[in-house]
This record gives C-alpha cells, structure tokens and sequence, in this order.
C-alpha cells in the first residue's frame, strides 16, 4: 500500500526554523514529482513547493520563495522542506503529495497524499 508520512512540524516563533520530512514507501517514489501544500483555519489549500524526480527543478510560492528550501535525500524516498524566518502566516497544516506526471503548482494533479503535520508559528 502507498503511503506518505509528514513529520517535524511543531509550535516556533516568528523567525525560527522547521525542517519538515516526507517519507515514502509502497510505490517507486524515486521517480514522481513531490510537493508540498498547505492549508490555514478557513483558508483554502495552498500550494508551496515542488520538485522534479530529478531533483534538478524546483517550484514555490512567492510568500515562501527565499525562506523555503524543497529537497530530496540521497535515496530519494524521503523529502525535506526546510522553512526558515518563519511568521505566523505561515502557520497551517502542511501536506507532502506525490504527481506522477509532472512537477506542478495545482493540488488535483497530485495522486498520493499524506496526513498532515501542523505548524505553528507565534508572533
């Protein structure tokens, strides 16, 4: 069976750091494109970083883009966000989703996604 599994989220203040990891198993996650989104109380679904299979491209948000850092691990059945100078509009449930097709920015061309791990970021 497929599965994703965030982890490393947790309560920062504004201006510290988070490393969030996805990992994989069930599938041949080496070779699909992963991203992560977000989702805020009373928000929609947000997307904030992608990365190739290749790990050679990359995509983000412009609220994130300088802060966040998306990679995989050597293996690559593992992904990294690395979020630094975090605010409290980052605060949200942040979800690791794997696309078979492409590297992409919209949440409906991703076909695996795991449970979610929560951020919080005081002011």
């Amino acid at each position: 069976q497929v599965q994703l599994v965030e982890s490393g989220g947790g309560l920062v203040q504004a201006g510290g750091s988070l490393r969030l990891s996805c990992a994989t198993s069930g599938g041949t996650f080496s070779i699909y494109n992963m991203g992560w989104f977000r989702q805020a109380p009373g928000k929609e679904r947000e997307f904030v970083a992608a990365i190739s299979w290749t790990g050679s491209n990359t995509a983000y948000e412009d609220s994130v883009k300088g802060r966040f850092t998306i990679s995989r691990g050597n293996a690559k059945n593992t992904v990294y966000l690395q979020m630094n100078s975090l605010k409290p509009e980052d605060t949200a449930v942040y979800y690791c989703a794997a696309d078979p097709r492409r590297i992409s920015k919209l949440d409906r061309n991703y076909d695996y996604w795991g449970q979610g791990t929560q951020v919080t970021v005081s002011s």
